[in-house]
């Protein structure tokens, strides 16, 4: 049996690719984006007159993503940031500019919040929780009290996929943190961590220089 040939057709597996693969919808034609811009303006809308939302411009959120903020817990995203499908997101949170949150992420800002910097890069399967639970022998975990201290994430971060990273934790700008790392303490700037618990093994400002300063003669 042939598939449809109508453009609804093509357009809703078209809007699946973008909500599994958000950074394609700054890449969009003009003729597509005359479909997707409404689309995701709809949808952005809608979700602000749910949630305690405020979102810049040509922000991008995946239809299939979970975003929860409740007065007082309230999300913020920076221009050109995304969020992917499958991705659970509850405030206080605060997203810079040009934040990649890819598929399946999970975050939880507990009372103090996650804060995240510009043009950090977070891969699939990240968890981040900015809140702990006390572990006192004399009564059951669910019924003790929390506590939450936060999570601050540097600029230019990259976050692997699987890694998380715990309440009260601080990364550095520019730093890398490895796929499946756990992050259980402060991580400074540029450093390269890895491990459970995470640990630095290098420093990005030894790396070879890149293409572009290569290319261009320039230096960091």
């Amino acid at each position: 049996m042939s598939a449809p040939e109508s453009p609804e057709f093509y357009r809703q597996q078209h809007k699946k690719r973008l909500s599994w693969m958000p950074w394609l919808y700054y890449r969009l034609k003009a003729k597509h984006l005359q479909w997707a811009k409404p689309w995701q303006e709809e949808l952005q809308q809608t979700l602000m007159q749910l949630e305690t939302l405020e979102l810049a411009d040509k922000v991008f959120i995946s239809p299939d993503a979970a975003l929860f903020a409740e007065p007082g817990r309230a999300i913020k995203m920076g221009e050109e940031s995304f969020v992917a499908a499958n991705c659970f997101l509850h405030g206080p949170l605060t997203i810079g500019r040009e934040v990649a949150i890819n598929h399946g992420c999970s975050f939880d800002g507990g009372k103090a919040g996650i804060s995240i910097g510009d043009q950090t890069r977070i891969a699939n399967q990240v968890k981040l929780y900015a809140f702990d639970h006390g572990m006192a022998p004399d009564m059951p975990i669910y019924q003790q009290n929390n506590t939450s201290q936060g999570i601050t994430i540097g600029k230019d971060v990259w976050i692997g996929a699987g890694a998380g990273v715990r309440d009260g934790v601080s990364i550095g700008d520019h730093a890398v943190i490895a796929m499946n790392a756990m992050v259980t303490r402060d991580v400074p700037d540029f450093a390269i961590v890895a491990g459970n618990p995470a640990k630095v093994i290098g420093d990005r400002r030894d790396k070879p220089i890149g293409y572009r300063e290569k290319a261009t003669g320039m230096s960091a």
